[in-house]
């Protein structure tokens, strides 16, 4: 691993996604290191069971490819970044979504009330795409601002010629692994940052924690803790969070973890299933790595996974944005429609 200066640490992200070269780079939340890899080759390599050290880029449908920089095949470099000074709204992407887009999210929303209701399951987890019709940004720019703006979370920019472009700041780890033992977060509830973590959450925001709690607690064996839940704040939201720690063991792998956690109930719903399967059959696109979970890989036993949340992906030179909220029979369409809007800013704001 190569220390390298910020200039120059940039410089070679540059170069990478200007030849084609399959690279990551990112910093883990709350930290000041900012790592690189660079893959060897541009081969599209994808992994089954996660046992394989690496950098990993899954998505939502667990039938779908998971990519892999495995550590065998890539030059890692890291540099020192500090987030600086946020910088101004760039008041030019400050974009309010089409009409149609509205509509169409809102009778997505109706539609899935009247499935719960008709079911009787808890919670599905319902989302948009919002394309912003501009230029191509630019990368490293965009990627600085994410940064900047969001040192609490995971800044990432993912580039693999044959996959695409994906950039964002999710707030939330899918799985942390660290001396066998395993933390998860619970997060869900979302309400707009006004200044003070002294907030008060309504009932269908608790309910809707409880659910994604419940969910991991039940299905987790050797849970030793739980701590919780606390408001956090990620950007310009907050968010209810719950803490769960347990142990690992030969029967309760890292595979397995990932297989009974993804995709988690603030990103799907319960009963997971039947909601992946309304998810994929009546959301108006498909989310290919949006709410999947991306982050580091058996690097010296341990392991850094977060869900892919709060990101954008460059599509024929354009950014598309991804933003969804959870859906519980007291949900309110236009509501719902209203904090994808407040989600979205997350990203225009870069």
């Amino acid at each position: 691993m190569q220390e390298l200066t910020t200039d120059r640490f940039f410089e070679k992200l540059t170069d990478a996604l200007n030849t084609g070269v399959p690279c990551v780079a990112y910093r883990l939340p709350g930290t000041t290191m900012l790592k690189a890899w660079f893959q060897a080759h541009d081969e599209c390599i994808t992994t089954m069971d996660y046992s394989e050290p690496g950098f990993v880029f899954a998505p939502f449908d667990a039938s779908d490819r998971t990519v892999l920089f495995p550590i065998a095949y890539s030059e890692i470099v890291v540099c020192n970044y500090p987030s600086l000074k946020e910088e101004p709204v760039s008041k030019e992407l400050l974009i309010e979504p089409k009409g149609q887009e509205r509509l169409d999210h809102i009778a997505l929303v109706g539609k899935g009330i009247d499935f719960l209701k008709e079911t009787g399951y808890k919670k599905v987890v319902l989302s948009r795409q919002q394309r912003i019709e501009i230029e191509q940004p630019n990368v490293i720019a965009t990627f600085k601002k994410l940064l900047n703006r969001y040192p609490a979370a995971m800044g990432y920019c993912w580039y693999h010629p044959k996959v695409g472009l994906w950039l964002g700041a999710t707030p939330e780890t899918l799985l942390k692994i660290r001396d066998n033992t395993f933390t998860t977060m619970a997060l869900a509830g979302t309400q707009v940052y006004n200044g003070t973590l002294e907030v008060t959450w309504d009932e269908k925001e608790k309910q809707e924690q409880q659910y994604v709690t419940d969910f991991i607690t039940d299905r987790l064996m050797n849970v030793q803790r739980i701590s919780g839940p606390v408001t956090v704040r990620a950007g310009n939201l907050v968010h209810l969070c719950t803490i769960i720690e347990g142990a690992l063991s030969s029967q309760f792998t890292l595979q397995r973890l990932i297989a009974l956690l993804h995709p988690t109930p603030a990103v799907c719903g319960l009963p997971q299933a039947e909601a992946r399967q309304f998810i994929l059959e009546n959301e108006h696109y498909q989310r290919t790595f949006y709410t999947g979970f991306l982050g580091e890989l058996n690097l010296d036993n341990d392991t850094n996974l977060f869900v892919n949340l709060r990101c954008m992906e460059l599509v024929n030179r354009k950014p598309v944005l991804y933003i969804g909220g959870g859906i519980t029979i007291d949900s309110d369409p236009v509501k719902e429609w209203e904090e994808t809007v407040s989600k979205s800013k997350v990203m225009l704001k870069v």
